[in-house]
This record gives structure tokens, sequence and C-alpha cells, in this order.
């Protein structure tokens, strides 16, 4: 092979994996994307709010569906409420924001995307066209010095959206996590934990009876992955960073509170190209609610006893 030629294939090979990362977080626009778009008949935009009630008082982009993230993101029925709603359940949810099966869906939060990544996930749980799918970065606070809210409710009309059967390659229940990950040590599976260091450890005990982890989890905060101050994801390299420790080959479990910061931490992990993650359907508001399921104290995924 001509010897210049050879000079240039790391720059080639740098350049297509330049290509590959922005393909691989293109759910992600920005607010000039959104403002070309806004009237748009096929577009179906959806606010959820960490505070509901904001969508009326404080305002929401103009045209923009409300979504209750405790009502419509889960399964209102079960013990803990955030496990997954049921595939008919969310087709109707779905069909009263006004979804049809060709719509474009621009979701967007006030919470650093991790209550719209719920939504996300949902959708892709479901089997829904994820091409059609985006995600506002930075929310309500990129569009707010720009552009106007408005208090005026939206209503839609409804929609015929037809989801399939949840997708099994996306998540796990608490028996295969403790099968899997504290009994068998599968060498193949990482259990992550996306809740705050403190409550990985146990310092703070919030949504659940008992503090700590499960045994065998890592820690890695998926809210570390976004910008505090313009609620933005991190470029690739920070998340490559922020996850350098799990490895790309092997199967990953997440799981976070109620549903939110586990699903940023599964888009996180997609956009950087890790092909088998799957949520813990419950996550630690029902492990941390089970008295008779162990859990561990402290830095360490086991402590002495489960080290064993």
């Amino acid at each position: 092979m001509n010897r210049n030629l050879l000079k240039l294939l790391p720059l080639v090979f740098l350049l297509f994996s330049q290509i590959v990362r922005a393909d691989s977080r293109d759910f992600l626009v920005d607010t000039e994307w959104l403002e070309a778009r806004i009237d748009d008949p096929e577009l179906v935009l959806l606010e959820v709010r960490y505070h509901p009630h904001r969508y009326f008082t404080i305002g929401h982009i103009p045209g923009a569906v409300q979504v209750q993230r405790f009502k419509d993101l889960g399964d209102n029925t079960a013990s803990p409420l955030m496990r997954f709603p049921s595939r008919e359940d969310f087709q109707n949810t779905l069909r009263s924001w006004g979804v049809n099966d060709d719509s474009l869906i621009v979701i967007y939060d006030d919470s650093r995307t991790a209550l719209a990544s719920r939504l996300f996930f949902l959708l892709e749980l479901y089997g829904y066209d994820m091409r059609q799918v985006k995600v506002l970065d930075g929310g309500t606070l990129n569009w707010g010095p720009f552009n106007e809210l408005t208090q005026e409710t939206t209503t839609p009309s409804p929609g015929n959206v037809s989801l399939k059967q949840a997708n099994a390659d996306l998540y796990v229940e608490w028996q295969q996590v403790y099968d899997d990950v504290l009994s068998r040590r599968d060498p193949n599976v990482v259990l992550l934990d996306a809740r705050p260091h403190d409550m990985y450890t146990g310092e703070i005990i919030r949504h659940s009876i008992m503090a700590g982890h499960i045994p065998g989890a890592v820690n890695v905060v998926s809210l570390a992955g976004t910008n505090a101050q313009s609620q933005k994801w991190l470029s690739t390299e920070s998340l490559e960073q922020m996850y350098w420790n799990i490895p790309k080959d092997k199967r990953i479990y997440v799981y976070c509170h109620d549903g939110f910061r586990m699903s940023l931490a599964w888009m996180q992990l997609k956009s950087l190209g890790y092909q088998d993650v799957r949520l813990y359907n419950g996550g630690w508001s029902h492990w941390g609610n089970e008295l008779t399921l162990p859990t561990v104290l402290g830095e360490e995924p086991y402590d002495e006893e489960y080290a064993l």
C-alpha cells in the first residue's frame, strides 16, 4: 500500500469514529431544531415537568401536551408505582396525547433530561420507531430565554398508535438481578446503581426503608453526565470518562429509585455504544422496601458478608 495512504489511515479512522459518535446521540435536538418544526402537523410535543403543576402556573412550550411523570409513566396499580405500565395502558396514554404511528415525538423536561429519558425508554420498550423520537437538550431552560411559554392547555385529537409487546431484552426483574449478580456472580453481568453517591453508600435514605445498595452494584451517578447550569448533556468524551470502568462487552443491569435516573443512564450508555443494557423494573423502590432482600452499606459493591 502507498505510504502516503498509510499515513492517512489514522486520520480517516478518527473522522469515521467522530461520524459514528455524532450519530449515536442524534436523538438530542436543540432549540433551533424545534423552532423550525414547531408547526409541523406530525409533531407531538410532550412536556414532563418535575412539578407537574408548573405546566399551568409557569407555562410550557406552545403546543406541548402535559405528561404527569408518575401517573402517566408508571403502573398505577402496582407496588411500587413506577414499575413499567402495561402495553395497553401506555398505548392508551399515547393515543390520548395524539400520538400516531408516524408522529414525530419531541420530549422535554426541566430536570436535565432525566424525566424525558423515562418516556424515551418506554417508547423503545414498546417498539415505537425511535427514528421519530427526539429529546430537547436543555429542556425548558434553553427554550425560555429566547421564546415565549404559554399557559394555554393543549387538547390534541386522539391518536391511533399501535405498540408492540415489551422487548424482554430491555429490562430485568428482581429475581434475575438476585440470581445473576448476588448468587451466581456472573462475570458477564455488571450491576449499575445510577443514584446519587450518598444514597448508594447509605448515608441518606430516600424513597425506601432500607439504606445502601444492592450487593454487587457499582455506582455511576447518571445526572453527573449533564451540566447542572445549562441542563445539557456533557460531551461524549466526558461520558466515556464517567463510565470508564463499565466494560462494553458485558450485560449491564441498571437501577435507580423510581425509574428516571436509570433511564438516563440507559440513554447515556446506548449513546456510547453499549449493546446490552437492561433496566430493573421497579428499581430501588422495590428492592429497598423488601425487608428480606439484602443490602450493602458503604463504598464497596460487597461488604464482608457478601464478598466471601
